[in-house]
């Protein structure tokens, strides 16, 4: 198991990989399309995922566009996350493109109407990963305590870079693996995996 500081170096480090990437646009074009696929074979029925900070995969544009191919038939909900306390697991507003936003805590974006919705699937944002999909986050544990709470357990899906990727990571008691990882170039779903 890493040691805390550990961690923090670790992070620092993905940090500053993800802010000087190459091909940016490219790279970002490819996850997008791997993130549609996604969301095309999963059918959810509402999508949790983040406003875009310190140089994270924009999926709105990819979340937009899911939203507007609904038919009557096939109800598609969005939602982003709030912070209501900093040991508190985060909760999801709705939001569509047209949705006013505020500025929530640490600066983050949130939707300005507090409608609660409970998401089926949720995208969450890697420093750092691992091909069994273990996350590296920023050390919050805003996502661990999030999915903890959360009954039924939502889809897990995490969005990050090809290069950000570890070999290892040492998992926590509290630490929970997504079902699959998201990147420019792949998709790593764990075996037990069934949506794929």
């Amino acid at each position: 198991m890493e040691s805390t500081t550990g961690k923090a170096r670790l992070r620092k480090a993905l940090l500053d990989v993800r802010a000087t990437l190459a091909a940016r646009e490219a790279r970002d074009a490819a996850l997008a399309a791997r993130l549609r696929d996604e969301l095309t074979h999963r059918t959810p029925r509402c999508v949790g995922f983040y406003w875009p900070i310190q140089g994270e995969f924009d999926a709105r544009e990819v979340v937009s566009a899911w939203l507007a191919q609904a038919s009557p038939e096939t109800l598609r909900l969005a939602a982003l996350p709030v912070v209501t306390a900093p040991a508190a697991p985060l909760v999801f507003h709705h939001w569509t493109p047209a949705t006013p936003m505020k500025e929530g805590r640490y600066g983050i974006p949130i939707p300005a109407d507090a409608e609660v919705l409970v998401p089926d699937l949720l995208l969450v944002p890697c420093v750092g990963f691992t091909r069994d999909g273990l996350r590296l986050g920023y050390g919050g544990g805003f996502y661990d305590r999030t999915l903890h709470s959360m009954t039924p357990a939502p889809q897990t899906l995490g969005i990050a870079y090809d290069a950000l990727e570890i070999e290892h990571l040492g998992a926590e008691a509290h630490d929970l693996a997504l079902d699959a990882i998201v990147t420019e170039s792949a998709t790593f779903a764990r075996p037990r995996d069934t949506h794929r």
